[in-house]
């Protein structure tokens, strides 16, 4: 069993009450990207103005090639409050670890230590995965249905 070819994590928080400045104030840490509810964003590429149905604060650890999430996870967490107390309060915007996992075989796998689920459990962190095969990827990009952008998109990181 080989290990993913690419790994991308983002800590995502979501709430109608979200004040991004607040959460940053208590994790000690800046997003990578956040919005209040009610927000005017406008597309970098398509310039195409949207307003926000919800507020997020979103961080994103560096991409990795090969995979290695249980670096990300620790590079994320690392940055941000220990004060579990805190993490506890931030509970009501249910906090997630959405990560993108692209496979470079059909039989490609990954584990996560007991160090590194404990940390995200004591916070009230959920993990989600999004699998990516190498055959989807290569029928996918042979059709031109999906880029990369797309993809990133797809996993809350642009």
């Amino acid at each position: 069993m080989g290990a993913p070819d690419q790994s991308l994590a983002t800590l995502r928080f979501f709430g109608d009450e979200l004040i991004p400045d607040e959460i940053s104030a208590l994790l000690g840490a800046s997003p990578t990207v956040s919005y209040q509810k009610g927000q005017e964003l406008i597309g970098s590429r398509t310039g195409i103005k949207r307003i926000t149905k919800t507020g997020s604060w979103r961080l994103n650890a560096a991409d990795r090639k090969p995979e290695d999430l249980e670096s990300q996870i620790f590079e994320i967490l690392e940055q941000l409050t220990r004060d579990l107390s805190i993490w506890t309060s931030l509970a009501r915007f249910e906090p997630d670890l959405y990560c993108g996992l692209f496979m470079g075989s059909s039989n490609d796998g990954m584990g996560l230590s007991a160090e590194a689920l404990f940390a995200l459990g004591q916070r009230g962190i959920a993990l989600g995965l999004e699998i990516y095969d190498h055959d989807d990827e290569e029928s996918t990009a042979q059709s031109g249905r999906v880029d990369d952008s797309s993809i990133f998109r797809v996993c809350g990181l642009l």
